[in-house]
């Protein structure tokens, strides 16, 4: 086992990175991949990790974790790992060679935020990586900033503000680095649900007497509606190619997965923008036949945000390049929506979708 040498971190400091791999030469080319970003702990086993995890838990910010090795693998080292509850704490991304469905499966389950292939190429894994930890830390930040709510009640109502668009931004910043997709696509997201709230709200629609703030919250919470795309494998979140049957039942997991990952912040359950962040990851992906998932909800049952979302979400696919189509014209993506061909949808919004764009595409999006 190597170690390097540290000095003592204050309280709360993650500036370790754990590597536990039993081949010298994968250990050295994910050192070099984050040595500007941490300092570097390794092990060749799970015994030797797990005694490394037991010294500096409170500073490691992630373990990069290898499956076959002697002594103790990688997924014994999960579930001791798990049954301590550290992976609450600490992110573990699996770095193997066996990426069948069998091993994604169990390392999944027990926990671990991805799975990344070998070979690596170190700046993918950099950027997975670094995402991933953000998130923590920020969540982390959040959890301690809480516990100070009796001594700093005036004070942290601000905090508590600032932290939740922190976490937002972080978990749209994850987003973008996993998917693939253009760095402004959440934000154009967010507007467009915004000026489609805005015109339901000024047509007096049936449940959609919105205040400015509510419609806000709802703006902000659309950003994170496909964050459980964290937890979709690479090969296929980005495959250019149609998806096969077992590919996207696996795909359409990133609804429950979203909802997952926001429950990870218990702190953050009494906001009304977490409600509208929750409803918005599972049910964007429903449909107004009752033929979407994950709950295969119908017409009304659907939450009239989290309808504005999928539609918003449906526009700025057609209207934007991806890994596996080019960009449709701003007629082109009406005519595609209006004409049913991307979904089913309420009709009133549709309506309200046509009187609002069908002379000229949205505004002010970035």
């Amino acid at each position: 086992m190597e170690e390097c040498r540290t000095s003592p971190a204050p309280f709360g400091a993650r500036d370790l990175l754990l590597i536990v791999d039993d081949m010298e030469l994968n250990r050295a080319i994910l050192s070099e991949a984050f040595r500007g970003d941490y300092q570097i702990l390794e092990a060749e086993n799970g015994l030797e990790a797990l005694s490394l995890i037991n010294q500096y838990a409170h500073r490691i910010a992630a373990v990069l974790l290898d499956v076959v090795m002697p002594e103790m693998d990688g997924f014994q080292l999960l579930e001791e790992l798990k049954g301590r509850d550290l992976l609450e704490q600490i992110p573990v991304f699996l770095i193997t060679a066996d990426c069948s469905e069998e091993k994604m499966h169990r390392g999944y389950e027990l926990g671990v935020m991805d799975i990344i292939g070998k070979p690596v190429v170190p700046y993918f894994v950099r950027r997975r990586v670094s995402s991933v930890v953000e998130l923590f830390q920020t969540r982390e930040r959040l959890g301690r900033t809480v516990d100070l709510q009796d001594q700093q009640l005036a004070r942290q109502a601000l905090e508590i503000q600032e932290l939740n668009r922190s976490i937002i931004e972080s978990l749209a910043t994850a987003i973008e680095f996993r998917s693939g997709e253009s760095g402004s696509h959440v934000r154009r997201i967010s507007a467009l649900t915004d000026q489609l709230l805005r015109q339901l709200r000024e047509e007096g629609q049936v449940g959609c007497a919105f205040s400015d703030e509510v419609i806000d919250q709802i703006a902000a919470a659309a950003i994170l509606h496909d964050v459980g795309k964290i937890a979709i494998p690479d090969q296929i979140l980005n495959k250019p190619g149609r998806l096969t049957a077992e590919e996207f039942e696996l795909m359409k997991t990133h609804t429950i997965k979203g909802c997952e990952l926001l429950e990870q912040i218990p702190q953050y359950r009494t906001n009304p923008l977490y409600l509208y962040a929750h409803d918005i990851c599972r049910h964007h992906h429903e449909r107004w036949d009752g033929r979407g998932y994950p709950d295969g909800l119908k017409g009304e049952d659907i939450p009239i945000w989290a309808q504005v979302v999928a539609l918003a979400d449906v526009y700025d696919a057609l209207t934007n390049e991806r890994c596996y189509k080019p960009p449709f014209s701003h007629q082109e993506a009406m005519e595609m929506i209006l004409g049913g061909q991307c979904g089913v949808f309420n009709p009133v919004l549709l309506d309200t979708f046509r009187r609002l764009f069908d002379s000229a595409p949205p505004n002010d999006l970035c």
